[in-house]
């Protein structure tokens, strides 16, 4: 199984990224996909979820409105998820993970098994 995250990088204050999450080797069965960040010195924290063949969705209450995860096999997406991020803020500079879960319903880091490398998303003020 492997977990590969992409679009991170630099943005204003303001501004929007879309971040992507291929995944290999998990194409059956239904499963919790989610884009964690983490800050220096602190534990990873659930931005978003969303369950890989139903597509419900989870999200953060600090990111509802402004962040919206899509893709897997219920979004016709195939084997990617995207979390696309508006109104970016400084604050949310941070490492952002995708990870997958052997379960569809689990937020903390411990439940998930399958974790990328991460993805640096930098906001300046």
């Amino acid at each position: 199984v492997q977990l590969r995250e992409s679009g991170g990088g630099l943005v204003e204050t303001g501004g929007s990224l879309r971040l992507s999450c291929t995944v290999s080797g998990l194409s059956h069965g239904n499963f919790l996909l989610g884009w964690f960040r983490q800050f220096p010195g602190k534990e990873r924290e659930l931005v978003a979820g969303i369950t890989w063949n139903s597509g419900e969705q989870y999200y953060a209450e600090d990111v509802k409105g402004r962040f919206t995860i899509s893709g897997g096999s219920a979004g016709s997406a195939g084997n990617t998820v995207y979390l696309e991020m508006n109104r970016l803020k400084p604050e949310e500079t941070a490492v952002y993970y995708c990870a997958a879960a052997l379960t569809t319903d689990g937020s903390a880091p411990r439940q998930y098994n399958y974790w990328g490398q991460g993805t640096q998303v930098t906001v300046s003020s």
